[in-house]
């Protein structure tokens, strides 16, 4: 949807990133003339009571002036199925005079009113879906700039790690800390962590990388907030994850690393930092880690103090006194 693009008579934005769907329809309100939006623009939230006829009236009204008539319904994927069998009908023979935009999280290809909008052009439908989690932090970065901001990586990966994964969310935090900065400048991960208050919980996973790659600092704060969860079952995944490693440093060493996904038995994504990370370690380090790992089970099941038993892992895991 260029703004100086001929507008379609309809289009359907679809999928789960807000962000993305209410740009959209921030984009497509730009084509109101402002002082004619009160006659051109009707926005409709579909109840099991939305009248058909009453929908289909507001599309087939004129517009006012030369501006263009929008009428926006979200969300799309809650209309009664008389409002979305009349609107297939209408798209058949669309108001050149009127764009119809639906908002919806979720709606199935196979559907209807999905073909409907379809036939109307290549670009009508436009796909919202959001971004993986690990690509979130690049997209933190771009979103950054729209801001004025240049993002660090490590900072963008600490801002997903504390607001999610709601796009909405972040755009939010990225314009807190655009005013912070007085519209432009660099946000650093000092910046992330004394202004963006966490409200996610952690998840093992991101304990496991910042211990992968011997941040000891990073690695006390996760595990400081991951003390809810079980220290055996947390051991086992640090069991697991050196193990791991030990395998990527071994294939790497060999000039193999790009089969860790296939040995391991994982996707690529899900290994992409491994030989990276292994090669952190010196030699024989990652064997004496493992070693470690059994100590400190035999610490949790017995006598010892855990808690200090785990700490003495994380650090010799993180080299730190080594």
């Amino acid at each position: 949807m260029a703004k100086t693009a001929k507008l379609l008579p309809a289009y359907l934005v679809v999928g789960a990133d807000e962000l993305k769907r209410k740009s959209a329809v921030t984009r497509l309100k730009g084509y109101l003339d402002e002082g004619l939006a009160a006659f051109n623009l009707d926005e409709i939230a579909p109840t099991v009571d939305t009248d058909p006829t009453a929908v289909l009236s507001s599309l087939n009204t004129m517009p006012v002036g030369n501006s263009p008539r929008i009428v926006i319904i979200e969300p799309a994927d809650k209309l009664p199925k008389p409002v979305s069998e009349a609107l297939v009908s209408y798209l058949k023979d669309p108001n050149p005079a009127c764009t119809l935009l639906l908002s919806a999280t979720t709606l199935a290809k196979s559907t209807r009113l999905y073909k409907a909008v379809a036939k109307v052009g290549p670009k009508a439908v436009i796909d919202c879906t959001p971004a993986t989690r690990r690509d979130l932090p690049g997209y933190v970065q771009k979103l950054a700039r729209s801001h004025g901001l240049a993002i660090d990586p490590d900072a963008s990966r600490a801002l997903v790690d504390r607001a999610g994964e709601s796009t909405t969310m972040l755009d939010t935090q990225l314009r807190t800390l655009s005013a912070l900065k007085g519209g432009q400048g660099q946000v650093t991960l000092t910046d992330v962590e004394r202004n963006v208050a966490r409200v996610v919980e952690v998840k093992p996973w991101e304990f496991l990388d910042r211990l992968s790659e011997r941040d000891a600092r990073r690695s006390l704060e996760l595990y400081a907030l991951l003390r809810g969860s079980s220290q055996v079952g947390l051991l086992t995944l640090v069991t697991i994850r050196i193990r791991e490693l030990i395998c990527a440093r071994a294939l790497d060493s060999r000039g193999e690393g790009a089969g860790v996904a296939r040995a391991l038995g994982k996707q690529d994504w899900q290994v992409r930092n491994y030989v990276r990370w292994a090669r952190r370690f010196a030699p024989g380090e990652l064997e004496q880690d493992l070693s470690a790992c059994a100590s400190c089970e035999r610490a949790l099941k017995g006598s010892a103090d855990s808690e200090s038993a785990f700490l003495s892992l994380i650090a010799t895991i993180c080299g730190v006194g080594r």
